[in-house]
């Protein structure tokens, strides 16, 4: 009896000391949250001494970003629920199918993300105060209740933008717009390394953030998880319910409960006099959201807005005219956190009861998604299932009639094997949406693109089938081996994917000699296609290993190498024809900065870095004038407003160096700055004017945003016709998907040659208006106009667009290393 009194008297001392040496932000950081832009740095070592001095929470690192800092994650519930993680996880995992097994949870889970975007920054200052007040004040939710935090998603965007704001402001913080700690400089801290949007990530897992909290997240699968941001400095607070559109997958209960979760945030809101807004401008379609991607997993996904971003600062005069703090944002963010904790804690069995109720069996018109095309291509796609855990399989011999994604229409798709993935699975509903042909819109009027499907992302076809198709054969073996055949006049390797590009781009910087085919020819009974990679043992004579090293090369990036005895062609081009090109190891400048847009600039550096592996050169706008670009090879101009930055004595000077032997690649808003310049031969389409000027068009004020939805193109895929004849489609059948944007539209080039272009449009999916769609009829996508000795590469089209349209980025690597590559010495 005295030792269990003892015990007792032990875990009461322990309990109290502990808590006794918790410390409140305000305590640990030494400055009352608000006051300050924390340190990522000083965020984690706070969670880090939260989990030291409580049992009420666990803390860990789940990856590193680009720039080595941690990523990280809490875990808080009671210190029972702690002590049975495992238990409870695995249960929530059975309950939606997805572990084998049955099970009843009695916990329900919630998933706090803050700080997406690195410079909407007041939601990681509110999770530090957010655990703090779950673990002292909120106890009693916490019984029922599993809360995981990441309170930092985008720790280098943070840093990026804290640092700055930390540098340049001013004592005591300005409050007037004009001050420069009001105005971030290029690119700002809402990106991450790589000057990627992570909120538009979630479903095509690009960043190796991304990539890591999947890995995390299925592992949990919570019923809600919120998204905390920020928007413009005169707005006030928006949470839950969403605007139209919806998601026809959305359930009934998902609608419901996401205002339930408003109201209870409406109370607290009232109660402090706070204003707020609902049901407008974030709508929930596009998959790839923190708040819709959760919702195709069975959560209750939202995002919650507080009006400030990296413009507010500590504190800014808004056009209401009060001033808008830090404090105060701080604090809104910290009570619809705590308010979601409650409601989820008071509907724990509905919660549960719907989530298992998700997973279920679904009866979706589409049964099955039999895809077919290039090994590689196939590869990729089967990589991004796997960090959804997906589930798939492969079929051999046969044929599939159903939605035929190439034909945009019922169809037939004969293969000799192909990859499968069915809507028999807990994961059914992503499945859908992932593969929708054309998501259904109850409104035009969305908050990003309407368009995704992956067998055209991919350059894959697919058919869509109301029956399941079983998929029980063998997974196609990728291991191709390269034998070196010292005796072999060269090696030939096919051109059409992304690990062909990636193993050229080894080869060159392996200073390997290699040429490719404008022709297709054939060799030693093997035929191949124009783009094929010739590597002969004349141009790479001096190489005493060339044998060994090639072979190495190619079996690390797991390429055939077909060794051919002779350079004489059974038919087509011999390896020294001029129809045999060698490919030069070219330098490559990019601009960044001042006009242009960071998203794109950082889409096209990360396709160099992490895609292609090949070295760019970034070069500031501001710089332009001053650089030799006799120094580099190539010159990209990503998507950007150059206007204000580029003059026409830069204009003139870049046009001088492409008639030098230059190559200047323009994409998207770029080729504004060049259409109708002197030398270029780019034009816009103008739209016709309609010859009515007796009747004035009347539109009521309230129909005005629905009507100017007649000139956009949000997102929507267009077919495409290509001229495979040209470099620059190398590696592509006629008909190409692209992603369109907008509704930019250039006329074709009458001098020059017309690589991809629209002759009818024919939108396959997404929203386009009626007068976009009219506009794009007979218009350019992607062109070469030879200038001199240079070339001009005009893609209106951006193939590198947030990384996830795999289709279109051979097409870049085409531009790179194949039109006109001349490569001059200047």
């Amino acid at each position: 009896m005295l030792k269990n009194r003892l015990a007792l008297v032990f875990l009461f001392l322990s309990v109290t000391l502990s808590a006794q040496n918790l410390k409140s932000p305000e305590e640990f950081l030494c400055y009352t949250l608000g006051t300050q832009f924390s340190r990522h740095a000083d965020v984690v070592n706070y969670f880090k001494d939260v989990a030291e001095n409580s049992d009420w929470v666990t803390y860990q690192e789940y990856g590193k970003t680009n720039e080595r800092r941690p990523l990280t994650y809490a875990v808080v519930s009671t210190p029972e629920n702690l002590g049975n993680l495992e238990e409870i996880r695995q249960n929530n995992l059975k309950n939606a199918g997805l572990l084998d097994g049955s099970a009843t949870p009695d916990k329900t889970i919630v998933w706090l993300s803050y700080n997406v975007h690195g410079n909407e920054a007041s939601s990681t200052e509110a999770a530090m105060e957010t655990v703090y007040k779950l673990i002292t004040e909120k106890k009693e939710w916490l019984q029922n209740v599993v809360v995981i935090m990441d309170p930092c998603v985008n720790p280098d965007g943070r840093d990026r933008y804290a640092n700055w704001y930390n540098q340049v402001k001013t004592e005591p913080y300005s409050i007037d717009r004009a001050a420069a700690e009001h105005n971030e400089p290029w690119p700002g801290g809402r990106p991450n390394h790589y000057l990627f949007d992570l909120n538009r990530d979630w479903a095509w897992a690009s960043q190796v953030e991304t990539r890591q909290r999947l890995k995390v997240y299925n592992q949990w699968m919570p019923q809600i998880h919120v998204d905390f941001h920020e928007q413009g400095i005169n707005e006030p607070y928006y949470f839950a319910p969403a605007a139209e559109p919806f998601h026809e997958v959305i359930t009934d209960f998902q609608r419901d409960f996401q205002t339930e979760i408003g109201k209870n945030n409406a109370k607290y809101f009232d109660q402090n006099g706070w204003l707020f807004f609902t049901r407008e401008r974030f709508d929930l379609l596009y998959p790839s959201y923190g708040d819709t991607y959760p919702l195709y997993m069975g959560a209750i996904g939202m995002t919650y807005e507080q009006g400030g971003n990296g413009s507010a600062g500590l504190g800014i005069k808004t056009d209401e005219g009060y001033v808008l703090t830090l404090v105060d944002r701080v604090a809104h963010h910290v009570t619809t956190g705590l308010a979601t904790v409650e409601t989820a804690s008071k509907n724990v069995e509905k919660l549960n009861t719907e989530f298992h109720k998700f997973f279920s069996p679904k009866d979706f018109e589409y049964k099955s998604y039999v895809l077919k095309g290039s090994p590689d291509r196939l590869a990729a796609l089967a990589t991004l299932l796997d960090r959804h855990e997906i589930q798939y399989g492969y079929t051999g011999k046969g044929s599939v009639r159903g939605f035929n994604y190439g034909q945009n229409g019922k169809g037939k798709m004969d293969y000799e094997s192909a990859l499968v993935i069915s809507t028999d699975q807990p994961k059914s509903t992503m499945v859908k949406v992932l593969f929708d042909a054309n998501a259904k819109l109850s409104t035009p009027i969305t908050y990003d693109i309407t368009a995704w499907s992956l067998p055209q992302a991919y350059g894959l076809e697919a058919v869509a089938s109301t029956s399941l198709v079983e998929a029980n054969a063998a997974v196609p073996s990728r291991n191709a081996s390269a034998t070196a055949t010292p005796d072999a006049a060269g090696y030939i390797s096919k051109w059409d994917s992304m690990e062909d590009a990636r193993f050229l781009a080894e080869l060159i910087k392996n200073d390997i000699k290699v040429r490719f085919t404008y022709k297709p020819l054939e060799n030693d009974g093997a035929k191949y296609e124009r783009g094929s990679l010739v590597i002969t043992r004349s141009d790479n004579a001096k190489m005493p290993d060339f044998d060994q090293k090639l072979t190495e090369i190619a079996n690390k990036f797991h390429r055939d190498l077909k060794s051919t005895r002779t350079s004489f062609a059974t038919s087509g081009p011999d390896f020294g024809s001029g129809d045999v090109s060698i490919i030069n190891q070219p330098k490559v400048g990019l601009l960044k900065g001042d006009g242009v847009s960071s998203l794109a600039f950082g889409a096209t550096w990360y396709f160099f870095e992490q895609d292609l592996n090949y070295p760019v050169l970034p070069i500031n706008t501001s710089d332009l004038v001053a650089t030799d670009l006799h120094d580099f090879d190539i010159l990209i101009m990503p998507n950007g407003y150059y206007n204000a930055v580029v003059d026409d004595k830069s204009i003139e000077k870049i046009k001088n160096w492409v008639q030098d032997g230059g190559k200047l690649i323009a994409v998207d808003g770029a080729l504004k700055t060049l259409a109708g310049n002197d030398g270029f031969g780019l034009k816009e389409n103008k739209p016709k004017e309609e010859k009515n000027d007796s009747v004035v068009k009347l539109i009521p004020y309230s129909d005005l945003e629905k009507e100017s939805t007649k000139d956009l193109i949000t997102g929507s895929i267009f077919k495409t016709e290509l001229d495979t004849t040209h470099p620059l489609a190398f590696g592509y059948g006629q008909d190409y998907f692209s992603l369109k944007l907008g509704s930019d539209s250039y006329s074709y080039l009458e001098d020059g040659f017309n690589v991809g272009y629209i002759k009818e449009p024919v939108n396959v999916s997404g929203f386009a208006g009626e007068d976009a769609l009219k506009g794009l009829k007979n218009s350019l996508v992607f062109g070469e106009q030879r200038i001199g000795r240079g070339s001009v590469i005009y893609m209106v089209d951006d193939p590198l667009f947030r990384a996830f349209w795999q289709n279109g980025k051979l097409i870049f690597a085409n531009a790179i290393f194949f039109v006109n590559d001349n490569s001059y010495t200047f």
